[in-house]
């Protein structure tokens, strides 16, 4: 019976490996965050070393992504984070809905959010471990870009419509 059961397992493990989610790899750029507002070469780095796996279009997919089931909890944990925030989409929203997001990065930079621990827990991605330096960076961009969005907009113009 033990034998049944551990040759079940290793069919089912081998069958789900011709089953994979599409890759987070269009690289589409034209909506990208960098299109229209400033980001020097420090906050570009650090974007895109902790955050642009899970918030961008473009992920770097680590070895163990092409193993299953690890590809699809990979997947849904990008789904997820492309969801709340994509930097590859960022300046096709309205106006009030940047802001707003520039307004979360400050939170969840501040609040040490993000990255979120399962990124990398056991070690792995930990280049995204942000610094104190890389955190006060980030934040201080994040408002540099609503006080940019607060000298060119109307303050009604910045608030999100109630839904």
């Amino acid at each position: 019976m033990k034998t049944k059961i551990l040759t079940a397992v290793a069919v089912v493990l081998v069958v789900i490996q011709f089953f994979r989610p599409e890759k987070n790899l269009s690289g589409e750029n034209k909506n990208d965050v960098t299109t229209r507002y400033a980001m020097n070469e420090e906050v570009k780095n650090t974007l895109s070393v902790a955050c642009n796996d899970c918030h961008s279009n473009r992920t770097e997919y680590p070895w163990y992504s092409n193993i299953q089931p690890v590809a699809w909890w990979l997947d849904n944990h990008i789904k997820h984070g492309k969801g709340h925030l994509n930097f590859s989409d960022f300046t096709s929203a309205p106006i009030a809905e940047q802001n707003h997001k520039f307004e979360e990065i400050e939170e969840v930079v501040e609040e040490g959010e993000m990255p979120l621990p399962s990124y990398t827990w056991l070690g792995l991605h930990s280049q995204a471990n942000l610094t104190d330096e890389q955190k006060k960076m980030l934040i201080a961009w994040a408002k540099a870009q609503m006080d940019t969005l607060k000298s060119q907009y109307p303050p009604d113009s910045l608030v999100r419509k109630k839904r």
